[in-house]
């Protein structure tokens, strides 16, 4: 199969699982021109998709949704493929704001963001894939650690917590993790039973709220560095 072919594949594949504003998204094909790119600069590195998620969905501390070109889940990494604007005066005050707060999005969840241009995947692919190896290389113990060997669910809720000053409820979980109270519960569950969070208040049958422990926030930070 060439590399084309893979590429289409995987973007049809990702569109069966996606819903909402991100399938409208993974729809506009002119849109996905530089994710392509992007797509075929990775291959080249990784061989693989595995672990890649487009038009990745995260919600900013402000409640506004916003997308990362291509999401590498087991090493937390960011990639965008960006286009270039000739004149700056040519972006609104509002959408040059929004890719400010979506970057500090990025880095409140501890994401790595790695952008590349489209002129440099187009004249200089060497150098990119220089930087990219290195950047692989360097997260190789990252992909061994305890904290990505979790559950997605589990470290998303580790990410949301290590970022809390106070302690998280129910209804932030629901909203952290877009899933219903069940699912919610489950996820719950198993950090507890794991140790890296623990209730507050409320009683041993009904809790009122959540904080991450000591063990989960050097889980995390272990994880990351």
């Amino acid at each position: 199969m060439t590399l084309e072919r893979r590429i289409e594949a995987f973007i049809e594949e990702q569109k069966k699982h996606a819903t909402g504003q991100r399938l409208e998204m993974l729809n506009r094909n002119q849109n996905l021109n530089g994710t392509r790119k992007l797509l075929a600069l990775l291959w080249t590195v990784l061989k693989s998709f595995d672990g890649l998620i487009l038009e990745y969905e995260m919600v900013s501390n402000t409640g506004v949704r916003i997308y990362i070109d291509i999401f590498h889940d087991p090493l937390v990494i960011g990639f965008e493929a960006e286009g270039f604007v000739a004149h700056e005066e040519k972006l609104t005050r509002e959408r040059f704001s929004f890719e400010r707060m979506r970057i500090r999005t990025l880095g409140n969840r501890q994401f790595t963001f790695y952008p590349f241009s489209w002129d440099e995947m187009d004249k200089t692919p060497d150098a990119c894939r220089r930087d990219l190896y290195e950047l692989i290389g360097s997260r190789r113990l990252i992909a061994d650690s305890k904290l990505v060997k979790l559950p997605v669910y589990e470290r998303e809720v580790l990410r949301f917590a290590i970022i809390r000053f106070l302690p998280f409820t129910m209804g932030d979980t629901r909203r952290c993790l877009h899933l219903g109270d069940d699912a919610c519960r489950a996820v719950l569950r198993s950090l507890i039973a794991k140790g890296y969070i623990r209730r507050v208040g409320g009683s041993e049958s009904r809790s009122y709220g959540f904080e991450i422990t000591h063990e989960g926030r050097e889980l995390f930070r272990s994880g990351m560095n």
